[in-house]
């Protein structure tokens, strides 16, 4: 057995337990991003009343109003990113679990948000969480942003996948949101504990080469074929749809 797939058997730091561009759908108004911490701005009506405009920056009207984020792998080829919706006021959490599903992850792994300087993660039972990392737990996007546009989620502490996050914009929805939707996207996720990006490129380098060392026990090992400009935008919704029941 070669060099590669030995690399991938084994790869796992943690514990246990713990295509193309498709159309985005009309799922609300654009309302201008701001830099203030809050209240977060709303969509001003047709009428531009003031009265009307400042309802809309109530803490209740954030149920209604959404960030558009662009999701991207750091580090792999072909480029793989996806472009999400996710309620302003999505605890982190839940967020973990939008983007982990939206990307193509099993979620089987631990997880940390990196927002400039302030880390946060999840608390297991019986560990000790270290001393710069926060509890993730009832925090929201929007607290943990601030004014912020740009943060870092990081899955797998073996593989070390890094995901550059960017808010985009904010939407108006016309209904609310219960976890994410995925407006497009490109490319497939890497197989799960395939070595990090470096491991990803020399597993894809033995799939396409029959006569690498490696090519027989990765096709065996990965179920037969893997394509990584595969991408279904239906397939993705479903996921995330399928969380929230």
């Amino acid at each position: 057995m070669g060099t590669i797939f030995a690399n991938v058997a084994s790869m796992r730091a943690e514990p246990e337990g713990t295509a193309a561009h498709n159309e985005p759908a009309n799922f609300g108004t654009v309302a201008p991003m701001t830099t203030q911490h809050n209240p977060l701005p709303g969509t001003p009506k047709k009428s531009g009343a003031r009265k009307t405009a400042a309802k809309s920056t109530a803490p209740a009207s954030q149920g209604l109003q959404a960030y558009q984020l662009y999701v991207a792998l750091e580090g792999v080829h072909p480029k793989v990113w996806r472009r999400l919706l996710v309620p302003v006021t999505i605890e982190l959490p839940l967020l973990h679990v939008a983007l982990f599903l939206g990307m193509g992850w099993d979620g089987g792994h631990l997880h940390e948000f990196v927002f400039a300087d302030e880390r946060y993660s999840a608390r297991i039972p019986g560990w000790d969480m270290l001393e710069d990392v926060q509890d993730e737990s009832s925090v929201t996007l929007q607290q943990a942003l601030g004014a912020r546009k740009t943060f870092m989620y990081v899955y797998d502490f073996g593989d070390d996948w890094c995901h550059k996050v960017k808010v985009e914009k904010i939407i108006a929805l016309d209904a609310p949101l219960p976890l994410a939707v995925c407006l497009e996207g490109e490319n497939a996720c890497p197989p799960e504990d395939v070595g990090g990006w470096p491991g990803y490129a020399e597993f894809l380098l033995a799939l396409a080469d029959p006569a690498h060392p490696d090519h027989e026990d990765l096709t065996e090992w990965i179920g037969g074929s893997f394509d990584p400009a595969e991408f279904n935008l239906a397939e993705v919704n479903a996921r995330l749809k399928h969380a929230v029941r």
